[in-house]
């Protein structure tokens, strides 16, 4: 059949109009993957034949806040091995292994694994410098050596519990490091090559480098001077009392910045693997939770006073070494009491039925009221893990007898830092501060501050004059009650003593106690609170006068001058106790001779140094006050000729 000219044109413009339009498909394809799709796909081409080696970023720094190293980086670099890359495994095995002491096996394996990148764990990751630099040396192709680091603590145990420590990533794992991980750790970066199916480099195409981020320095509120003291005073002690543990934390009352932190038993950052958890695991003074004893009465006396149901010098109460009630003996420290004494009395002696009569004068809803105003029963807020709330009697069962109680400090259940910020608060003016530890942030680069912490107050709980007289209040108890151990020449120290039963149970503990001291100075504006508190003390009488205060005196006496505080002549006269060393002034020898020295019958023993007749020099200086006893170091010279001056 033939088939007509008509047809076979029609036929062949559907055919030619069906391969334009297949074409025109096929041509906007091509040009949407060449225009569009183009760097997408030459991207995951690349990213195929791509091999990553990490580079770590530093861990930002923790300083102190006069810019101390407390926790910093140490350099330890990591091997990797891009198996396709290696020539003989059998001798990359043999050399490699012989470097990083392993096995050849174990080498052999990593190096033949079937991956696209393998790193050599343990062995060879966060290696020293040296073992890195032998590596290199034996210029194995496809082995790498990649950037890292470790945590380096260069004090040791120094701050161990507030630092914590960081693990073998670099991720904080407890403390500081564990609570600002996120600012601390930073971004990864890499240096990127790219090799074909078979592992082999691509010359053509050029390594690509993406710098980590490192992370941001922390600035602490700490201050190193009066942490190293602190740390020198737990040494001395735990050495001295051996005792189950000890806890100490000093902080700046005016806007609730902790200056200093530390506890026994301690650690080292760095071997935290070999350490108990239980050691580490417990940061005391925000995580542990006790009967306070006698320094909580500093909060009923605070109440007492803003409630004006006292008055410390006119109102006076008589002591007769127990009350009665409900029931209940509660007995004085002092077998007989006290007797007759005012109430500033009743402070100064730590009279625990003056302090009775206290809480039954403000009634249980009145005295609860300020110790939840205080913070007691709630977290401080502290920028630290693991923090404690202490435990308070719920009002609807409180009764007489817990009341009163209450009053002195016992059946209450709180943690160091709540009396910390508490007792802060009823010195500073009456206003209680969230207390924290991190300051500022800082970027590693340029050095500017990129965030800072500002100062919280929370709320205020009692009046300026009520501070005024508590401040006076406690002044007394360090120059004439039971805090006189912690009395400081030269210095208005403040505070109270405590001596608490421990609890095991469900029953008071024999001979067992947390013996404690709060003080501050200087008394008429405080710029330090120093908590010392020691569990147990072997040895000794277990009474926080005793113990405790002498600490915070040393520690005071020698942080003051360190954070720029002067001493001032106008603090109330100590009242001296026949056990107690009694200071003196010491007196101006200069021009006089050894003999007259001696002849003036001073009670003091002489160093002498130098040639001549009569004393040029002498320390300490004249007028300096000093224990009985002490060394008087003179040097001697020649009496200068007054005649030939004129």
């Amino acid at each position: 059949m033939r088939v007509s000219n008509v047809t076979v044109r029609r036929r062949l413009a559907i055919v030619l109009f069906i391969g334009f339009l297949i074409f025109f498909v096929i041509d906007m394809r091509l040009g949407y993957v060449q225009f569009f799709l183009g760097e997408k796909l030459t991207a995951l081409a690349k990213d195929s034949w791509s091999r990553n080696i990490p580079f770590e970023p530093q861990r930002g720094e923790i300083l102190d806040r006069n810019g101390v190293e407390l926790a910093t980086n140490k350099s330890a670099p990591t091997i990797y091995v891009v198996p396709r890359q290696v020539e003989n495994p059998a001798e990359t095995a043999e050399k490699l292994a012989a470097v990083l002491n392993m096995s050849k096996e174990k080498a052999y394996g990593h190096i033949t694994k079937k991956t696209s990148i393998e790193k050599i764990n343990p062995e060879g990751r966060k290696i020293s410098n040296e073992k890195a630099s032998e590596v290199q040396a034996l210029g194995l192709k496809g082995v790498y050596i990649a950037e890292d680091s470790i945590r380096h603590y260069p004090f040791g145990s120094y701050l161990s519990h507030v630092l914590g420590f960081a693990g073998i990533d670099n991720q904080g794992l407890l403390g500081l490091e564990a609570f600002y991980d996120e600012q601390l750790q930073g971004e990864k970066g890499n240096v990127k090559f790219y090799s074909d199916a078979k592992g082999k480099r691509m010359p053509e195409e050029a390594d690509e480098y993406s710098a980590p981020e490192d992370g941001l320095d922390l600035k602490l509120t700490i201050d190193s001077r009066v942490q190293t003291i602190i740390e020198r005073e737990l040494d001395n002690a735990e050495a001295t009392y051996n005792p189950d543990g000890m806890i100490a934390i000093a902080m700046n009352p005016k806007n609730g910045e902790i200056v200093a932190m530390s506890s026994r038993p301690t650690f080292d950052p760095a071997n935290y693997k070999e350490v108990d958890p239980m050691v580490y695991n417990r940061n005391l003074p925000v995580w542990s939770s006790y009967e306070p004893g006698s320094t909580f009465k500093i909060i009923t006396l605070a109440a007492a006073l803003e409630e004006n149901k006292v008055n410390l010098e006119n109102d006076h109460f008589h002591d007769s070494g127990a009350v009665e009630v409900d029931g209940a003996r509660l007995r004085c420290w002092k077998a007989g009491g006290h007797g007759s004494q005012s109430f500033l009395e009743v402070v100064q002696n730590s009279c625990n039925p003056g302090f009775v009569e206290l809480g039954d004068r403000l009634g249980k809803s009145t005295l609860f009221k300020y110790i939840k105003g205080f913070g007691f029963g709630e977290k401080t807020g502290i920028d630290l893990q693991g923090e404690g709330k202490g435990i308070l009697f719920n009002l609807d069962r409180v009764g007489p007898v817990e009341q009163a109680t209450t009053a002195f400090g016992q059946g209450v259940s709180v943690t160091p830092i709540q009396q910390v910020a508490a007792v802060a608060a009823a010195v500073n003016g009456g206003v209680l501060y969230t207390p924290y530890i991190a300051k500022e942030w800082i970027d590693p680069a340029t050095k500017e501050v990129v965030n800072k912490t500002t100062p919280e107050a929370k709320r205020r709980v009692i009046s300026e004059e009520t501070s005024k007289q508590i401040r006076h209040a406690l002044e007394s108890v360090v120059a004439q009650g039971t805090g006189r151990n912690a009395f400081v020449e030269g210095y208005r120290v403040g505070g109270k003593t405590g001596t608490a039963q421990k609890v095991k149970d469900g029953k008071y503990m024999k001979n067992n106690h947390i013996v404690s001291f709060i003080g501050f100075a200087p008394a008429d504006d405080p710029e330090l609170v120093v908590y010392i508190a020691v569990d147990n003390p072997k040895g000794t009488i277990q009474f926080g006068g005793t113990v405790a205060a002498p600490i915070v005196g040393n520690i005071m006496r020698d942080s003051l001058p360190a954070i720029g505080v002067k001493p001032r002549k106008n603090q109330i006269e100590k009242e001296y106790q026949w056990l107690d060393t009694k200071l003196f002034e010491v007196p101006n020898v200069l021009g006089l001779t050894t003999n007259e020295i001696s002849q003036a019958l001073y009670n003091i023993k002489l160093d002498v140094a130098g040639e001549g007749d009569v004393v040029v020099e002498q320390s300490p200086k004249p007028g300096v006050k000093v224990k009985e006893g002490s060394t008087l170091r003179v040097y001697l010279g020649e009496e200068k000729d007054q005649s030939k001056e004129e």
